[in-house]
């Protein structure tokens, strides 16, 4: 597997160095850019607390899903010091309808704690700290530095990743591999931005199971709509 994996890996990096291949990446870039001019997250938040909560809370659940939840438990509990007056039974009664709200809960409250008890009360913004907090990954502490610090920062989603993959951005199965090769093709002071580029591409126009090609600005330079529509290739599927 690491093998083969290599191979594929040294044949992309070729590929993406081709001076053709370069322009059409660029170009896949800048059509992003052109349609996500004002890209941000769709969570709701007031402060880097809040934020970091909504981005533990989306984990495998919808913004929108999050946001209901969020709008009444921020109002109520602004803030670590607020929040971490509520036992962990009662954290979840506030936030039950959201996926996996039991662990969520536990992770929530822990990390109230942690913040009060640590850092002041206040979100820290190095990765390793926010990486030490609970219910918190690499994906979840890029997210809270790019939005919430200004700090250059590529998180990989599954949006991110289906979506670099199959505009032949990057070609990789890991996500660690993925964040890479994205910050070695796109500018760094665009980072935060290209997230959510591929993140809206994603949610609303490729993907995971119809994706809205009919719609997409993006085909002319799609390797895997070109394979689609290549003549004779029959009914297929995007690579998920």
């Amino acid at each position: 597997m690491g093998n083969a994996d290599s191979h594929d890996n040294a044949g992309f990096r070729e590929s993406a160095g081709s001076k053709k291949n370069k322009a059409r990446i660029q170009r896949l870039l800048d059509t992003l850019e052109a349609h996500h001019p004002d890209a941000s997250t769709e969570l709701d938040f007031g402060s880097p607390f809040q934020l970091l909560v909504a981005v533990i809370l989306s984990a495998q659940c919808t913004d929108k899903r999050v946001n209901l939840v969020t709008a009444g438990l921020f109002a109520r509990h602004p803030d670590p010091a607020a929040m971490a007056r509520l036992s962990e039974s009662e954290l979840l009664e506030e936030i039950k309808s959201i996926n996996f709200a039991p662990t969520k809960a536990r992770h929530v409250a822990r990390t109230c704690r942690i913040l009060l008890e640590q850092h002041g009360g206040e979100v820290p913004n190095s990765r390793e700290a926010l990486e030490a907090l609970p219910g918190v990954g690499r994906k979840t502490a890029n997210v809270v530095l790019a939005t919430a610090f200004g700090v250059p920062a590529l998180a990989v989603d599954t949006h991110v990743f289906r979506v670099a993959n199959r505009l032949g951005l990057v070609k990789s199965e890991s996500v660690q591999e993925v964040e890479r090769r994205l910050e070695r093709i796109i500018p760094r002071e665009k980072w935060s931005l290209a997230h959510h580029w591929l993140i809206l591409h994603g949610r609303y126009t490729c993907t995971a199971r119809k994706p809205l090609c009919e719609r997409c600005p993006l085909t002319a330079d799609c390797p895997e709509y070109a394979k689609l529509t290549k003549p004779g290739a029959g009914v297929k599927k995007l690579s998920p």
